[in-house]
């Protein structure tokens, strides 16, 4: 499937502004924000759809967030840098650091 049939598929996103991301140890400092807004709508749905079946973006979240981004995960691994919230996956994959999140409502 493409990412944007995958996407169709995923939970709606529309009583969300944001989400934040945090470090496991840190719940203050906020490393990352991604907002629903064009260009990064898509990364907070399934981003939310995440942590919504994991509770937070571990190894087995980051696997699954890579499958979900279909065809856009290969474009990322091939320009690292070029798809910074596909690229958060990647390095928890790697590290097997977890990332908490807050959700931001609108």
């Amino acid at each position: 499937m493409q990412f944007s049939e995958i996407l169709a598929s995923l939970p709606s996103i529309d009583h969300l502004a944001a989400i934040e991301l945090y470090a496991s140890n840190d719940q203050t400092n906020a490393i990352a924000r991604i907002e629903n807004k064009p260009g990064s709508a898509g990364s907070v749905r399934v981003y939310h759809a995440l942590l919504q079946e994991f509770s937070g973006i571990t190894v087995d979240a980051a696997i699954k967030g890579l499958e979900l981004y279909a065809e856009h995960t290969a474009d990322a691994l091939a320009f690292p840098g070029k798809h910074p919230n596909i690229d958060r996956l990647i390095q928890v994959k790697v590290s097997g650091q977890v990332l908490n999140a807050k959700f931001i409502a609108t």
